[in-house]
C-alpha cells in the first residue's frame, strides 16, 4: 500500500482532500526506482482544472507506454494546503508515488494561459527547486515548458531550462533518449541542454542573448552557443490516426471541469479569425478518420464509465464527417444513457439539426460567438459571418425549441467605433425580436433570454493583430458601459442580459502575452508580493502586480497600449509556427481595409502551413 505524503490530519483539514491522494481509475503505477527516467507532469492550477486538460492525458498515456519511463502528475495545491506545506516544510509531491517532485528527472509544466504564471513559481517554490534555471544544480530536475503560451516563452525564460514548441507527440522520446544517453556517459546538465538544443522544436533560453534599443524595443536576439538554432520550428503531428491518444483516460474521484470523455476529432481551424492565436498556431487542419473515432469512442466509454462524451475541436462544424460521427454516437450512446456534448458549433441549419437530435428532450442554452456587433467589425476580424446568417440561425433555434442563447463578443478590437459597440446591444435585441416574431405565443416556453458577454481584446503573438495596440483599463470599462447603457434602452431589454470580463486582468494578460524577458522580474516580484491563482477572480489582486511593475521599473503600457511598427522585432520572432510573418502582415493590412479572407477550404491564402506537407492544404489534391 502507498504511503501518502500528507497525514490524515492534514487531509481532513483541507478542501477536497481527493485532490492530493491519487489512486484514480486508469492511473499508472510504476516503481520510480526501477525506471530510467522519472517525469513529473504538471498543470499549474487546481486539480479540477488540470484533470480536465487533454494534453496532459495524452502525454501521460504516451510516456507510460515506455517501460523505462514513469510519468506521474502534479497540480497546484489550493491556497489552504499551500499555507500548510510552507508552514510544515512539506515538499510538493506527485500523485502516483507521493514522492517529492524534486526527486524526479524532469518537471514538465503545461503553460495553458498567462494568468497561471505565478502558479508556476509556486510549483517550483514548493518543490524546493531554485526559481531561476541558472541557479539549478546537477541534483535538480530539468524544468521544461510547453503548451499554447510557450509560443511566447520569453516572460518565463529565466525559470525554465527548456521549452517544447508544438505538439508533444513528436520529439519528446528523442529528448528522453538524449537524457539517458547523456547520463550514461556521465555528462553534465549543460551538456544535456546542448544535446536538447539540437533536437527540433526544443528551445533552451540560456543559449540566447537579447539586446535592446534605447526606446526599449529589441535590437537583436542571437544564439550564444554553437548547439543552439537560430529559428525554432514548431513540431506537428500530421497523421492523427496513428499517434498517441489515451484509450483509458484517467477518471477523477471528484467532479472536475470537464467530467466526460473527450474525443478529439481534428486539430487546427480553417476559419482564419484575425484575433485568434489558436487558429494560426495549430494550422493546418488535420482530421481524424471517422472509423478511427468510432472505435476510439467505444473504447473510452467502456474504460471510464463516463456519462457524457464531448467532441473536441476548434470548430466542430468544419469536421467533414460530423453527421456520420454524430449519428453513430447517438446510436451508441442511447442504450448506455450517455449524453453527447458538441461545443464550437456554428449556428447554421445543419448544426442546429445535429443539436436537436442530441438535445431532443432537454433544450439547454445555445452558445454562439459573433465576436463583434456590427458587420463592418466582423469583416475586420474576418469572422466570415453575416447578420442574416446569425438571425436565420437564431430563428431556426427558436423554432427548434430553444429559448436561451448565449452570445460572446469582444470589445477593444482594432478600428472599433461607438456604433460597433452599440451594435452588440442592437444585435442582441434583434435576436430577441426574432423569438417573438417566429414563435407563436401558445408555443413559447416563457420569455427568451439572450445573455451577451464581452471579453476584452488582447493582441496575441502570431496573429494578424499582433501589431495592434490594446485599450487601457479605463477605455475597456468605458466601452462596456456604452454597451450596457444601449442594452437598457432596447425594446426587448427584459429579455437581455449583459456581462463583461475584468479589465485589469485583461491588461495584465496583455503584458504577459506580449512581454519580453524583462517581464520575468515582474512575475517574480508579483509572486513574492502574494500573487497566486490570478485566473481566479476571488484570488486576483491587481495591487500585487502594480507594486511589482513599480519595483521593477517596468511600464505595462510599453507592452499594451504602444503602437508597433511593421519592422519591430517581437520577442517571439525566433519561433517558426508555419504561418509566415509576410502572411500576417498581409492579413493586418486586409483587416484595416475591412477585406475578408476566405477560409482554407474555399481558397488557399498562402499562409505557409502547406510546408508541413499535409492536412487541409492537400485535401483537393488527394
Amino acid at each position: 500500500m502507498r504511503k501518502l505524503a500528507l497525514s490524515d490530519e492534514i487531509l481532513l483539514s483541507v478542501q477536497q482532500p481527493a485532490r492530493y491522494i491519487g489512486g484514480e481509475i486508469n492511473s499508472v503505477y510504476k516503481d520510480p526506482d526501477k525506471v530510467d527516467v522519472r517525469f513529473a507532469m504538471c498543470f499549474p492550477d487546481v486539480y479540477e482544472i488540470g484533470m480536465s486538460h487533454l494534453g496532459i492525458q495524452i502525454l501521460y498515456d504516451m510516456f507510460n507506454q515506455r517501460e523505462d519511463v514513469a510519468c506521474e502528475r502534479v497540480y497546484s495545491p489550493w491556497t489552504d494546503l499551500d499555507a500548510i506545506m510552507r508552514e510544515k516544510h512539506i515538499p510538493l509531491f506527485t500523485l502516483e508515488s507521493q514522492r517529492p517532485v524534486k526527486e524526479f528527472d524532469f518537471l514538465g509544466i503545461t503553460i495553458q494561459y498567462e494568468m497561471c504564471y505565478t502558479n508556476i513559481l509556486q510549483i517550483l517554490d514548493l518543490s524546493q527547486i531554485p526559481l531561476h534555471a541558472c541557479d539549478r544544480t546537477e541534483e535538480d530536475p530539468i524544468v521544461i515548458g510547453g503548451g499554447p503560451c510557450a509560443y511566447n516563452p520569453e516572460p518565463l525564460a529565466d525559470f525554465f531550462d527548456l521549452f517544447y514548441m508544438g505538439e508533444g507527440e513528436t520529439v519528446y522520446f528523442d529528448l528522453l533518449d538524449a537524457y539517458k544517453k547523456n547520463r550514461a556517459a556521465g555528462g553534465s546538465r549543460k551538456e544535456f541542454l546542448e544535446m536538447a538544443a539540437e533536437i527540433p522544436g526544443i528551445y533552451v533560453p540560456c543559449f540566447y542573448d537579447v539586446s535592446y534599443k534605447e526606446d526599449g524595443t529589441i535590437a537583436s536576439f542571437v544564439p550564444n552557443n554553437p548547439h543552439a538554432k537560430e529559428t525554432i520550428k514548431k513540431e506537428l503531428v500530421m497523421d492523427l490516426d496513428h499517434t498517441y491518444y489515451p484509450d483509458k483516460p484517467l477518471v477523477p474521484f471528484i467532479k472536475v471541469t470537464q467530467d466526460r470523455v473527450v474525443l478529439e476529432i481534428q486539430r487546427g481551424c480553417i476559419r482564419g479569425c484575425r484575433f485568434c492565436q489558436a487558429g494560426m498556431v495549430y494550422r493546418p487542419v488535420r482530421e481524424k478518420s471517422v472509423e478511427f473515432l468510432k472505435e476510439q469512442a467505444k473504447r473510452m466509454l467502456e474504460s471510464t464509465g463516463h456519462e457524457e462524451i464531448s467532441l473536441s475541436s476548434l470548430s466542430s462544424s468544419d469536421y467533414t464527417h460530423l453527421e456520420e460521427l454524430v449519428n453513430f454516437l447517438l446510436e451508441e450512446c442511447k442504450a448506455k444513457k450517455v449524453n453527447i456534448s458538441l461545443p464550437s458549433l456554428r449556428i447554421d441549419a445543419f448544426s442546429l439539426d445535429v443539436m436537436s437530435k442530441i438535445q431532443d428532450v432537454k433544450k439547454s442554452s445555445l452558445t454562439f460567438a459573433p465576436e463583434a456587433g456590427s458587420q463592418k467589425l466582423r469583416d475586420v476580424i474576418n469572422k466570415g459571418l453575416t447578420e442574416e446568417e446569425i438571425l436565420t440561425g437564431a430563428a431556426e433555434a427558436f423554432r427548434g425549441g430553444w429559448n436561451k442563447v448565449k452570445l460572446y463578443f469582444m470589445l477593444g478590437l482594432p478600428t472599433e467605433t461607438v456604433e460597433d459597440m452599440e451594435g452588440i446591444a442592437e444585435l442582441s435585441n434583434r435576436i430577441a425580436a426574432v423569438y417573438y416574431d417566429e414563435v407563436p405565443k401558445e408555443k413559447r416556453n416563457g420569455r427568451c433570454m439572450i445573455t451577451a458577454s464581452s471579453s476584452f481584446f488582447v493582441p496575441k503573438p502570431f496573429t494578424p493583430f499582433q501589431w495592434a495596440k490594446m485599450c487601457t483599463k479605463e477605455e475597456f470599462l468605458d466601452r462596456a458601459y456604452i454597451v450596457k447603457n444601449k442594452m437598457i434602452h432596447m425594446l426587448n431589454h427584459k429579455s437581455l442580459k449583459y456581462n463583461w470580463h475584468e479589465a485589469d486582468v485583461t491588461v495584465l494578460e496583455g503584458v504577459l502575452a506580449r512581454g519580453d524577458r524583462r517581464v520575468g522580474a515582474v512575475v517574480e516580484a508579483a509572486y513574492n508580493n502574494g500573487a497566486l491563482y490570478d485566473s481566479w477572480s476571488d484570488n486576483f489582486c491587481n495591487d500585487h502586480w502594480m507594486k511589482a511593475f513599480e519595483s521593477c521599473g517596468i511600464d505595462p503600457d510599453f507592452y499594451t497600449t504602444r503602437e508597433r511598427s511593421l519592422d519591430e522585432i517581437f520577442p517571439w520572432d525566433f519561433i517558426d509556427v508555419g504561418v509566415s510573418k509576410t502572411f500576417l502582415k498581409r492579413e493586418w493590412t486586409q483587416a484595416m481595409n475591412g477585406v475578408v479572407t476566405p477560409n482554407c477550404r474555399e481558397r488557399c491564402s498562402g499562409c505557409g502551413a502547406m510546408n508541413f506537407g499535409g492536412g487541409v492544404c492537400f485535401e483537393a489534391k488527394n
